[in-house]
């Protein structure tokens, strides 16, 4: 497997889970209550942490041939 593909892969993680801390925060703020909501919006911000950092070393790691 190529370098560029699998660059595509992992920028493909990062997206999916850019995607699901979206899907949890909502759910977390508009459909749980009480420590359910803390444990599932805890969840949503670490998926948003290494999504972000998977995106930015993609960005940085610049074009490949």
């Amino acid at each position: 497997m190529s370098t560029s593909m699998l660059n595509m892969y992992i920028s493909f993680v990062g997206m999916g889970l850019l995607i699901l801390a979206i899907g949890l925060i909502v759910l977390s703020r508009y459909k749980l209550k009480g420590w359910l909501a803390g444990i599932v919006a805890t969840i949503a911000y670490i998926c948003l942490i290494f999504g972000s950092i998977i995106i930015f070393y993609i960005v940085l790691s610049g074009p490949t041939k």
